[in-house]
């Protein structure tokens, strides 16, 4: 455990409670190097008597070289104009009200940005300072989801801008010349601008759903699910769209169980799953339906969920991509698409308390198997 003590003279005065020590500090029996942030801590004198495991490697720094240092050696930090940062809050010679530094981007040596948080503990509310408590977290997690919320914008900005600048452009050209185009002519361009306001709500709703994922509020309004006939539903549109009807395997083991599960989200999971074999894949799409245990743990009966399997016989994901199938932006071709379908379907799935996996099939190309488990709903439990 990297943590001194300080017998330095003056630390305990006569009516003054014993200062706390730093394994009192991260709280009763806690080791300081078990704590998953960097904690350093500073006695009365501005020395160093704690410097945990993870200020080591958030640092770069051994406690061994930092213990009895002041903290201004032991954790050199600049604010982003390149000031030192303990000069200008001077936590021992400060407003003696202060009690702490709210959660902010610093710098250490190098120039590694880190999320730094300071308290300072007092014996009394405007006593002297008997402790410097200091937090590090490393700011790679925050920046990933940052990138990751520039990706989703700059995404979004892109897929918009198509659509909408050929929405603007066919409805300037019927307004400024509409005696000049034939009926068929006007017919074709109007179905072009509603395809495309299609194209921009669809987008618009996978934000909303994404939105809902990421936050947790994604509704689930079960009812009674005929997980056959909403299949064969989209065979038929795929069918009437001009594909062949072999293209096509349903496989369906009865007896099923009831399902009880949201109609509307269990489409847009099969849409997604059936129009990335047909887009993706080569050869016959077979969708297996059957029943099969529960995925929640603690529910070992046979035949209480359901199952349901779309493959294809194309040439299939790559084995380095497998873990990648279910993130945002991940896209199997370049064959169009936001790259954010399979992260939604994952995140319906899990709503309803199921699970997806993706794996390859026995004809070669990519499996998609979902599982569902039977929950009617709770006034009917």
């Amino acid at each position: 455990m990297s943590v001194g003590t300080s017998s330095a003279p003056g630390a305990r005065e006569a009516g003054r409670p014993p200062a706390p020590r730093p394994g009192d500090l991260a709280g009763p029996g806690v080791d300081p190097d078990e704590l998953p942030d960097g904690l350093v801590v500073a006695d009365e004198h501005g020395r160093v008597i704690c410097f945990n495991a993870a200020a080591e490697r958030i640092t770069a720094r051994r406690a061994a070289e930092a213990l009895g240092q002041s903290l201004e050696q032991a954790l050199p930090l600049e604010d982003l104009e390149g000031r030192r940062w303990w000069q200008l809050t001077d936590p021992y010679g400060g407003l003696a009200i202060r009690s702490r530094q709210p959660e902010r981007n610093l710098l250490l040596p190098g120039g590694r940005e880190v999320l730094v948080t300071a308290r300072y503990v007092r014996t009394a509310p405007t006593g002297p300072v008997r402790r410097v408590l200091v937090t590090l977290r490393d700011t790679e997690a925050r920046r990933r989801t940052e990138r990751s919320h520039a990706e989703l914008i700059a995404t979004v900005a892109h897929e918009l801008r198509s659509p909408l600048t050929s929405v603007k452009g066919f409805t300037a050209t019927l307004l400024a010349k509409w005696e000049r185009f034939t009926d068929d002519q006007k017919r074709l361009m109007l179905e072009t601008v509603d395809a495309d306001a299609d194209r921009v709500t669809r987008l618009i709703a996978e934000l909303l759903d994404i939105s809902r994922i990421d936050s947790g509020r994604l509704e689930v309004r079960r009812q009674p699910v005929d997980i056959g006939a909403a299949v064969g539903r989209h065979i038929q549109a795929y069918v009437a769209a001009g594909l062949p009807a072999d293209r096509f395997l349903l496989r369906l083991v009865q007896p099923l169980p009831d399902l009880w599960a949201d109609p509307d989200k269990i489409d847009q999971v099969l849409s997604n799953l059936i129009e990335n074999a047909v887009r993706h894949g080569e050869g016959t799409v077979t969708i297996d339906i059957t029943a099969t245990a529960s995925p929640r743990e603690g529910e070992t009966a046979e035949n209480t969920a359901t199952s349901v399997t779309v493959s294809d016989e194309g040439p299939g994901i790559p084995e380095e991509s497998m873990n990648r199938v279910f993130t945002r932006f991940w896209r199997g071709s370049k064959r169009g698409g936001t790259g954010l379908g399979l992260y939604i379907v994952k995140g319906i799935v899990e709503a309803h308390g199921g699970t997806i996996t993706v794996g390859r099939a026995p004809g070669g190309g990519a499996e998609f198997r979902f599982t569902l488990p039977v929950a009617a709903p709770a006034y009917l439990a």
